[in-house]
């Protein structure tokens, strides 16, 4: 009953805030082509912590999410989850359980646009409700703000500094959404893995079955893995 209340209530204060702004293509896309030197913008974290971060970009699958739960707790692992504030919306109870399990939550923005095409203004109308409205499900500040698929501008870094947000790329992507392989998968993550990098993965059947191995792999190699936040340095 107040999760209902509170889904109400949100989406009571994003009307105004959203309103105009379409959806797009979840999926696809690669990384901006562009160089940008930007003291907000991590594609790595401390490569002297022994750390690495596994990161989720999460705008479906909830009961994915579940599983990778599971499995993170099984392996006393912490993770970062990129979450989408139109899948947070509907799924208030899912992202407080991540929280609660003791992870990290950052926005992926709210209809997973592109952002390299955006303007400043433009960024910030669709970063801020997947703020506001995280913080509104969790009770706690967000910090973090990873682009779907990776496409950024001038524009993104310059509105997420006026929100105060860090700029999360990845090191290491295992294109998870788009290929099936295990084996893979598990290569992609972990092959000559060194301290302070960010794997980027999605809440996908095929990562369930990759993660245990990567964890794995992790723990046998002298790392840890550390949330994005601990990995640089906030």
């Amino acid at each position: 009953m107040k999760s209902k209340i509170l889904s109400l209530t949100i989406n009571l204060v994003l009307a105004a805030i959203v309103l105009g702004v379409g959806l797009v293509g979840f999926w696809g896309g690669s990384a901006a082509a562009a160089v940008y030197d930007s003291e907000i913008l991590y594609y790595n974290g401390d490569g002297s912590s022994g750390g690495v971060s596994l990161t989720f970009n999460v705008y479906e699958g909830t009961e994915t999410v579940g599983k990778i739960l599971n499995i993170l707790d099984e392996y006393e692992a912490k993770a970062t989850f990129f979450i989408g504030g139109s899948w947070a919306d509907d799924n208030i109870d899912c992202v407080r359980e991540i929280y609660s399990r003791g992870h990290e939550i950052g926005s992926h923005g709210y209809f997973h646009k592109d952002h390299s095409k955006m303007s400043k203004e433009a960024n910030l109308e669709e970063i801020r409700p997947s703020v506001k409205l995280l913080e509104m499900i969790y009770g706690e500040k967000v910090s973090l703000f990873a682009p779907p698929s990776g496409a950024f501008n001038e524009n993104t870094l310059n509105a997420c500094e006026e929100l105060g947000l860090k700029v999360i790329m990845w090191s290491r992507d295992t294109i998870d959404w788009r290929d099936k392989d295990v084996t893979l998968l598990k290569n992609r993550a972990t092959k000559d893995l060194k301290s302070g990098e960010i794997i980027l993965m999605h809440p996908k059947e095929q990562t369930v079955k990759a993660l245990p191995d990567i964890l794995k792999y992790i723990g046998e190699n002298g790392l840890k893995t550390v949330t994005v936040s601990q990995n640089i340095g906030e």
